[in-house]
């Protein structure tokens, strides 16, 4: 998510096999089938589009799993977690539709408009951009330069370069291990992805999609905003949310659980 992100908004999130007499495949092989980026082998053969249980993937009990790994279309009913998948949630690849759809829901949900609004005040408060000065007119400006940033970046992030690039901007909540290392892939996955194959590839998406959109908010902020330095402290400034948004998206589940119990 980009400056709102976090919010930029979808939201829109097993255990070991068991070791059987018989030999088994390598024990990378069968670590890589516990991925939440890998493909679906029973989606790949007959194309269906119903997630398969993690029983049945995994061959150990759902449980092993903590709480499920179950994300919620929103947290705490008003912040957008529409791209999360819950654990060993096997979907199929995302249509242009989807990633359309997504990306406007992030962008054009009641929520940014409260998100951009709490940006825009602190960031006049802290006087972020004096040009803009202070009052209702200051505020103004303040917010609609802070949402066309939020917009610019989901569109960029979530629609155009997966679409063209044809990558997942979905996260898919790994849920399993320990908390390093559920840490390290939430952050990880701002720089890694998944193809529309289900293969792991680089997050061009996100990379290139929030400089692409630092670079355009440079085109309608005060002249004396467009240097190098600025556009630069947004793009990292837009990866740095959205990898902060991944973490959250992944701890979601186990908060949900112990203090919240949503269902949906």
């Amino acid at each position: 998510m980009a400056l709102g992100q976090g919010s930029h908004e979808t939201s829109k999130p097993g255990a070991k096999r068991q070791v059987g007499a018989a030999p088994g495949p390598p024990a990378a092989e069968a670590n890589a089938s516990t991925l939440p980026d890998a493909p679906s082998a029973a989606w790949q053969q007959n194309g269906q589009n119903t997630p398969a249980p993690s029983s049945a993937m995994n061959g150990a009990p759902a449980g092993q799993v903590p709480n499920g790994g179950k994300q919620t279309k929103r947290i705490l009913y008003v912040i957008p977690n529409f791209r999360a998948v819950s654990v060993d949630e096997k979907l199929p690849p995302q249509t242009i539709k989807d990633k359309f759809v997504t990306g406007t829901l992030d962008s054009f949900d009641y929520s940014a408009f409260i998100f951009v609004a709490i940006q825009a005040g602190i960031a006049q408060a802290h006087k972020a951009t004096p040009e803009f000065h202070q009052g209702a007119a200051g505020y103004g400006r303040y917010y609609w330069h802070t949402y066309a940033d939020y917009v610019d970046e989901n569109l960029w992030v979530e629609f155009l370069l997966p679409t063209a690039l044809h990558q997942d901007s979905r996260y898919y909540t790994l849920g399993r291990g320990g908390f390093a290392k559920r840490l390290g892939y939430s952050l990880s996955r701002a720089a890694i992805t998944r193809n529309d194959s289900g293969h792991e590839t680089f997050n061009a998406s996100e990379i290139f999609g929030a400089g692409a959109a630092a670079g355009i908010s440079s085109l309608y902020y005060p002249s004396q905003e467009r240097t190098f330095s600025k556009t630069y402290q947004l793009w990292l400034t837009n990866i740095a949310i959205d990898a902060g948004s991944n973490l959250f998206k992944e701890f979601w589940p186990d908060i949900n659980n112990s203090f919240f119990h949503q269902k949906e």
